[in-house]
C-alpha cells in the first residue's frame, strides 16, 4: 500500500461498528428498528411477534432478536407472558389513566423550560410540522400523523435542555406507541389536534400559563377518550 493509499484508509471516518460482534450489531439494528416502529404506531396493540418471524424480518439470527426484544420488554414497549409470548401491550384504563398523567406532568415541565428558548426559527419549525400532520390526516396515514406529532412535541421540548426528563417522556410515548394507533382510528381525525394553534399561538405571545394548559390538554384529552 502506497504513502496515497495508507492516508486514505486513515482518513476515513472511525466507526465503532467495525469493531463490534456481529450479533451485537445486528442487535442495536434490531432494536431500533423495532422500537421505531413501536414508537410510530406502526404495530396495534396486541400483536403477537415470534423470534423467528422478526429474525425473518431483518434476516438475522434469533439471538440478536431475542436481546433486542429484551430491551423493548424492560422499557415496556412490550409485554411477555408467562408462557413466554410476546405481544404488544394492550393497555388497561387504569394504565392509560397514569400514562396521561405521567405526559401532563412531564410535558408541561418540558414545555414551561423550553419556553425561554422558543425562538421564531423554532416557531417556524414547529408551524410546519404542523401543517405536515394536517396532510397526513387528509391523506389518512396514521403512522405519518403519529411521528409527525411525536416530532412537534420533540423539537420543541429539545430546547428545555433538560435531557433526562425528555428521556422519561419519550419512554411514556414508547409505551403508548400501539395505543396512539388504537386512538387515532377510533378519532377519525379530520384536521392536527386543536391544542396545537394554542401551542404555537402561546408560544409567540410568551404565555406560559396558556401554555402548559394546552400542552396539558394536548397530552390528555384525546387518551382518556379510550377509556370506557
Amino acid at each position: 500500500m502506497d504513502a496515497a493509499a495508507r492516508k486514505a484508509q486513515m482518513d476515513k471516518p472511525f466507526s465503532t461498528a467495525q469493531f463490534e460482534p456481529p450479533n451485537v450489531v445486528a442487535h442495536e439494528t434490531v432494536y431500533r428498528a423495532l422500537r421505531l416502529r413501536i414508537l410510530n404506531g406502526e404495530i396495534s396493540p396486541g400483536t403477537t411477534m415470534t423470534l423467528r418471524g422478526v429474525a425473518k424480518t431483518f434476516d438475522v439470527s434469533t439471538t440478536p432478536v431475542r436481546e433486542a426484544l429484551r430491551r423493548l420488554a424492560a422499557e415496556g414497549a412490550l409485554t411477555v407472558s408467562h408462557s413466554g409470548r410476546i405481544f404488544t401491550p394492550v393497555l388497561s384504563n387504569d394504565r392509560i389513566e397514569e400514562l396521561a398523567a405521567l405526559r401532563a406532568l412531564i410535558e408541561t415541565e418540558l414545555a414551561s423550560r423550553a419556553l425561554p428558548r422558543a425562538h421564531g426559527g423554532l416557531i417556524e419549525r414547529m408551524h410546519i410540522i404542523n401543517q405536515r400532520i394536517s396532510e397526513a390526516t387528509a391523506r389518512k396515514d396514521p403512522v405519518a400523523y403519529i411521528r409527525s406529532n411525536l416530532e412537534f412535541h420533540r423539537s420543541f421540548y429539545l430546547r428545555a435542555q433538560a435531557p433526562a426528563m425528555l428521556a422519561m417522556a419519550e419512554t411514556v410515548w414508547l409505551q403508548l406507541g400501539p395505543t396512539m394507533r388504537a386512538l387515532y382510528d377510533r378519532l377519525n381525525r379530520q384536521q392536527a389536534p386543536k391544542d396545537h394553534n394554542l401551542i404555537l399561538a402561546a408560544l409567540r405571545a410568551g404565555d406560559e400559563p396558556t401554555l402548559r394548559l394546552a400542552v396539558r390538554s394536548d397530552v390528555t384529552q384525546g387518551l382518556r377518550m379510550l377509556m370506557g
